[in-house]
């Protein structure tokens, strides 16, 4: 019997110890893509940045070299269009870059989830065979237990699914209007 015990607790320490290294790795991955994440806001900000300081020099220089006042409306109209232009693909970056960093995480979630049903169904199983009598009434608990959290799981990514798909459509629409609104700012010639 001693050895039994002896034997159940190596198992448990193995299985313990393989657990605690995948949840390292799911964690290590997390933050690497968060890291990444940063990495590409910051280039994108430090772009987006240097481009608002070059166009804000380019436009005051411009200024500087109306003579007559009635230029500087149409120099205004010209400078608009750009901007907006840029904005929105600053916004567009922006958005892209989130919405990928979603879908990464998203991703590793979903494999990690899936490890743990597929874990959790090989214990269910495990118990099953060594007590068949409350193996069979535990292994009816867990297994319901697994199936609502497999369905909350998946309304969660679907509820996930549908909110970038608004984000998008969202940011498509403003797209437009924007464009639209520096369209009509732009001089006609």
């Amino acid at each position: 019997m001693p050895f039994t015990e002896v034997s159940m607790s190596t198992i448990n320490l193995e299985q313990l110890a393989q657990s605690q290294k995948a949840n390292a790795q799911v964690m290590m991955t997390l933050v690497r893509t968060a890291f990444h994440g940063l990495e590409q806001l910051s280039a994108l900000n430090l772009a987006a940045s240097r481009e608002l300081f070059n166009s804000s020099a380019n436009g005051a220089q411009k200024m500087l070299e109306v003579k007559d006042p009635k230029e500087l409306g149409s120099i205004a109209g010209e400078m608009a269009r750009p901007s907006v232009d840029k904005l929105m693909e600053y916004s567009r970056s922006l958005y892209d870059l989130s919405a990928n960093m979603q879908r990464e995480i998203t991703s590793v979630m979903e494999e990690q989830y899936s490890n743990m049903r597929h874990n959790a169904a090989g214990l269910i199983d495990k118990t099953g065979i060594a007590s068949p009598i409350a193996g069979d009434v535990f292994g009816a608990a867990m297994k319901q237990m697994m199936n609502a959290s497999t369905t909350a799981f998946e309304n969660i990514s679907q509820m996930a699914k549908q909110m970038t798909d608004i984000v998008d459509t969202n940011v498509k629409a403003a797209s437009n209007a924007t464009a639209q609104a520096a369209a009509a700012l732009t001089p006609k010639k």
